[in-house]
């Protein structure tokens, strides 16, 4: 340290001298720098002094002068920027909340001006300057989720789903949806308005392949009903986070599904809505989000600001800007939602109902991809994939209904950071977008998709990028293997047949006299005395005691005096973080246990089994059992000799697909880059390049089929296929091209070789 540090010292003092001191008298502040001089130089020469080892306790006394005065200055900062956040939270109320993308945006429709008027609107993503479009290439939607927060989560960054999408060089569309809803509004409302938008970004696209639909959490489920239960086409579905298996879970751990039991069901919904005068605070939802991680709301994420207050404003206040924009939902939606999804569970059981008409998610014709994190408290792994077991049941079903539906699991990332996070913008959500078309033309089945990143000397491939992606086979039980069982399952019945009771008696018996004393005067003051809403208008200029903040802000700014990183105070102060955090996870814990232990104390009871007979209204009869699986054996047995009689039906373009497609699933997997190859070639060659593509998908489906029904005659019927000399040199020559970067297994050397071998018995004659 010695002479450099004292002179360095004397530097920022005299910084300070020349930087003025408001109102302070001229000795006063000289005096004060006298003593800021006095401080700095004392603690840098104790450290010099400890450095030859004479007084090693004074260097306790150095690293307290620094700490302390760092300490203060963050203080000051970090009050500061809690104070930015509630001015822009007043200003963001002010311009009406709009969607916090960082892209330019143009409404092209306003769900408003619909025959059901809705608050959601669809916008065009403009392009950045460089970014490059093609009209004719897959547009893609994005839809926000609308949970208590408003839109443009999806396109906060420019690594994001949106800014990923237009590297891919896709129109990009968004669904936007405005602070309140048009009074009445419902969901079959919401449904109707989002079909319609689907169809408008169709109309304007009309060479390009069908629109691919990202759902954003809650945005994913509606996204499936509205799949199922509409005609409109669309390409490959993306659920991000989302929960259509509101049930499942690990045992202990994922104990916010416990809620609506120990809370009565829906009825508290009615309630919440009656008294903000048929609208649910979003605020609300947005309290319950922070509940889940005592840890994170408490001291977590404010702590982060506070320690590393330097660097984390910006990113910190747009975070803010979002999570604290709160938008409301109807009576109605929100009552449909809790009843029929969170509570009751209806859709993945097919009992749902819009407009009398039930959804069945069997139904789903597009290619589903479903995207969920083992970090995710909100909408853990459980609750995003078991509905793929209790809707299809079995893998042969999913390829019976020439169904594609691929899954990812992350590791470790949060629920936010599945939508906000720029690392996984880049890889997971970049691959996702970049294989709709490998993903449209997969072999009907179940998959994961497995990205790996490239090693450095192999980065040259098809599609030039930094991962490999695969799609391998899964069965069933690969997904069940990612649960601890369904039996913890077995109480929900119970809660969902209790809340319908409990709602029944609140909305004959109470609402009547809640609705009486409700006006929009005392809703919206509900609404601003909301603990969420009281805590960010206290720290924003409305508090005249923060008047101070702004001007000390700028004082420490301008005379910042970090502490070194290895202050030994400031290594005490992240050890003390480090068992606050561990305290308050314990407490969670706790939390989480007891809630566990009091709701199978409830609904476990046999007693009121007894008395609601749930569980067995919702179970078929074992005659119904029975009929159902006669039914399935009879329509197995039909869909068997439909494609059995299809075997040798077609011509070269049948058997030179048939021909790709055995030999890519060989070894279980579609590796994205040999289709790339396979696409390309089949867009340049003299005999392929005449398909259209919703043709040459269609026969890739069939031969897929004919393939899953019977292998091995169908490979040898690829013979018969290709009956001249000319299509089987062809069919070769096709297939040692797409697959030439590969390690072909024995069993496809063996099915080229008899192609070759089929030509000794080949007169010549073409």
């Amino acid at each position: 340290m010695g002479s450099s540090a004292i002179s360095a010292a004397r530097h920022r003092a005299v910084t300070v001298r020349r930087s003025g001191l408001g109102g302070i008298k001229k000795s006063r502040a000289n005096r004060l720098e006298q003593l800021v001089i006095q401080l700095i130089i004392g603690a840098n020469v104790f450290h010099f002094v400890d450095g030859s080892g004479l007084f090693p306790r004074f260097s306790l006394i150095s690293d307290a002068l620094e700490y302390w005065i760092d300490a203060g200055q963050r203080l000051t900062l970090f009050t500061d920027i809690l104070r930015k956040r509630g001015n822009n939270y007043l200003g963001h109320l002010k311009q009406g909340q709009p969607p916090v993308l960082v892209f330019d945006h143009e409404v092209i429709m306003d769900g408003k001006t619909l025959d059901r008027p809705v608050n959601y609107k669809l916008a065009r993503i403009v392009p950045p300057d460089g970014a490059t479009v093609d009209p004719n290439l897959r547009p893609a939607i994005i839809i926000d989720p609308r949970a208590g927060h408003g839109p443009g989560i999806g396109g906060s960054k420019r690594d994001s789903q949106i800014g990923m999408a237009m590297k891919a060089g896709y129109p990009v569309y968004f669904v936007l949806f405005e602070t309140d809803p048009v009074p009445g509004q419902t969901v079959p409302d919401v449904e109707k308005a989002e079909t319609r938008f689907i169809e408008e970004v169709v109309r304007r696209h009309p060479k390009a392949p069908r629109p691919a639909i990202i759902g954003n959490c809650q945005a994913g489920w509606a996204l499936a009903m509205l799949s199922a239960n509409r005609s409109v086409k669309t390409g490959p579905l993306v659920f991000n986070g989302s929960p259509l298996s509101y049930w499942a879970g690990i045992e202990g751990r994922d104990t916010v599904r416990y809620m609506g039991g120990l809370t009565g069901g829906v009825w508290l919904t009615s309630l919440a809505s009656d008294l903000g005068n048929d609208k649910f605070d979003g605020a609300n939802l947005v309290f319950n989000f922070e509940l889940l991680n005592l840890a994170n709301t408490l001291w977590t994420k404010p702590y982060n600001l506070y320690a590393n207050v330097d660097t984390e404003e910006q990113r910190y206040l747009n975070f803010e800007r979002w999570w604290n924009g709160f938008f409301a939902l109807s009576a109605e939606e929100m009552h449909f939602i809790t009843e029929n999804l969170f509570v009751g569970n209806k859709l993945e059981q097919g009992r749902l109902t819009l407009d009398g008409k039930p959804v069945d998610l069997k139904q789903i014709k597009a290619p589903v991809v479903v995207f969920a994190s083992d970090g995710d408290n909100i909408t853990p792994p459980q609750q995003a994939f078991n509905w793929i077991v209790k809707v299809w049941e079995s893998v042969d079903e999913i390829k019976y209904r020439q169904q594609v539906v691929v899954y990812m699991k992350h590791t470790t990332i949060g629920h936010l950071g599945i939508f906000v996070s720029g690392k996984l913008a880049r890889k997971e959500h970049k691959e996702i977008i970049g294989s709709f078309d490998v993903i449209e033309a997969l072999p009907p089945g179940l998959y994961e998709m497995v990205i790996e990143e490239m090693e450095e000397g192999s980065r040259e491939t098809a599609t030039d990028a930094d991962y490999t992606v695969q799609f391998e086979e899964r069965q069933m039980e690969d997904i069940l293997a990612l649960d601890d069982g369904i039996m913890d399952e077995r109480d929900f019945p119970l809660v969902a047949g209790m809340s319908e009771r409990n709602d029944a008696v609140y909305r004959s018996f109470i609402r009547p006299w809640v609705r009486m004393c409700t006006t929009e005067l005392s809703a919206e003051m509900l609404r601003q005395l909301h603990p969420l809403r009281v805590s960010i208008r206290t720290f924003s200029d409305t508090n005249p005691f923060l008047m101070p903040v702004r001007t000390w802000a700028r004082f420490v700014n301008e005379n910042r005096l970090p502490a070194a990183q290895d202050n030994f105070f400031k290594s005490v102060e992240r050890i003390n973080s480090d068992g606050i955090v561990s305290g308050l996870n314990y407490l969670a814990e706790i939390r989480d246990q007891a809630d566990k232990y009091w709701f199978e104390s409830i609904y476990s009871n046999p007693w009121l089994k007894w008395f609601f007979a749930e569980a067995d209204k919702r179970k078929p009869s074992p005659q119904e059992e029975k009929e159902l699986a006669r039914i399935k054996k009879e329509r197995d047995l039909i869909d068997r000799e439909h494609w059995m009689s299809r075997m040798e039906e077609g011509g070269f373009v049948q058997g030179i697909v048939r021909l790709l497609v055995a030999i890519t699933r060989a070894d279980g997997s579609v590796d994205r880059d040999v289709f790339l190859k396979a696409r390309q070639i089949g867009r340049t060659h003299e005999r392929l390049k005449h398909l259209e593509s919703a043709e040459a998908l269609r026969i890739v489906r069939e031969q897929t089929r004919i393939l899953q029904i019977d292998k091995d005659r169908a490979i040898k019927a690829v013979v018969k296929l290709l009956p001249t000399k000319r299509d089987r040199a062809d069919a070769i020559e096709i297939a040692r091209e797409v697959f030439a970067d590969s390690v072909l297994s024995e069993e496809t050397k063996t099915l080229i070789q008899k192609i070759q071998d089929a030509d000794k018995d080949d007169s010549g004659i073409e």
